[in-house]
């Protein structure tokens, strides 16, 4: 393994530009080596050192790339990552990682049987107040939590028009796009709950595709309610966790993406820090104490997930987004859908 992970980046639209690149060309241990893009020319005035390629052929001929950023339409996720491994390249899938289990299966033993790695780009688990909330549930802050809900909202009252993303096919809509977020995040904290439950909606004039979702999981004495629409104008909480002892509540949304759109790099001081007034609510008891007041924001680390497939990479450590989680994050979507159209709850 030469000194510097040699990566080819197989798109650079949304998520080449504002992410991969700029998270890949900001860590030392990677180079930035090929970027596809099919007639364009855009990401040689940011990365004059990476070459362009006109073909994913040409990326993965290439001996000298390591490791291959998989971030097209999500429908092309399962033949790519698949010609990537047999071609003996480390993958990094993005998010949602296949559209069908079966799928991800199929590509979990694929790079078992080539002895590549098989990452996916679950970077909200490094989003600051999923950080925070995540130390909140895991010190019992709240004692025994009995609910938990999260919210991905946005406002876009119309249909956008000449995207993929907007044309009805598996796949397509937010229960894959925001949802495989919010879904990986509750699978962190929860394991895989007992059932799911879901509701399904196209909400827009002229949609095509699910805009509106209501999830619920069912653990163990624990209500957990993943939400998402698309004419949310006025948002919600990001976070509400309520337990025996008391709540937490957090507005606001991780300032990681915006900062990244902007043009700042990842890294300094203030990388992924929360504004104050953004900072989580917390109401509880501690030891007959009553405690009430603001908890800060932990700082968000996107760079981190890019650090830890350095050292998989590398050192041989463990991954910290494993395929197997990322499959388990597409059955949770699959039984959604299935729930949806039978009108039923599915025990798993």
């Amino acid at each position: 393994m030469p000194e510097k992970i040699r990566v080819g980046l197989a798109s650079f639209g949304m998520s080449g530009s504002v992410f991969h690149a700029p998270l890949i060309s900001a860590n030392a241990h990677f180079q930035l080596r090929k970027i596809l893009e099919r007639s364009s020319t855009r990401s040689k005035e940011l990365y004059p050192d990476a070459e362009i390629v006109r073909s994913y052929e040409d990326l993965l001929s290439d001996d000298n790339i390591d490791l291959v950023v998989v971030n097209t339409p999500d429908h092309l996720h399962f033949n790519m990552t698949k010609e990537a491994l047999v071609k003996g390249k480390h993958v990094l899938v993005e998010k949602p990682f296949t559209l069908k289990s079966k799928e991800a299966q199929e590509l979990i033993d694929i790079s078992k049987k080539e002895n590549r790695l098989l990452s996916v780009f679950q970077n909200r688990r490094w989003d600051g107040d999923f950080l925070t909330v995540q130390k909140v549930v895991e010190s019992k802050m709240l004692g025994r939590l009995v609910e938990f809900e999260s919210h991905y909202d946005r406002y876009r009252n119309f249909v956008q028009e000449n995207t993929w993303k907007e044309e009805e096919d598996l796949g397509t809509g937010i229960l894959y796009n925001l949802g495989s977020h919010m879904v990986d995040q509750v699978l962190v904290l929860f394991g895989m709950p007992k059932s799911v439950t879901a509701h399904l909606d196209i909400t827009r004039e002229g949609g095509r595709v699910i805009d509106n979702f209501d999830l619920r999981m069912e653990y163990e004495d624990l209500k957990v309610l993943v939400r998402s629409g698309y004419l949310v104008r006025e948002a919600g909480p990001r976070y509400s966790l309520h337990g025996n002892l008391g709540s937490f509540v957090k507005y606001g949304i991780d300032p990681q993406e915006d900062m990244l759109k902007a043009g700042f790099m990842p890294y300094g001081d203030d990388w992924g820090k929360e504004n104050e007034e953004d900072w989580g609510f917390i109401n509880t008891e501690n030891n007959d104490l009553h405690l009430e007041g603001s908890i800060e924001t932990l700082a968000g680390d996107y760079p981190a997930f890019y650090n830890n497939i350095a050292m998989a990479i590398k050192e041989g450590k463990p991954l910290a987004v494993k395929a197997e989680e990322a499959m388990n994050v597409i059955k949770i979507i699959e039984l959604a859908m299935q729930s949806h159209e039978e009108k039923r709850t599915i025990e798993l």
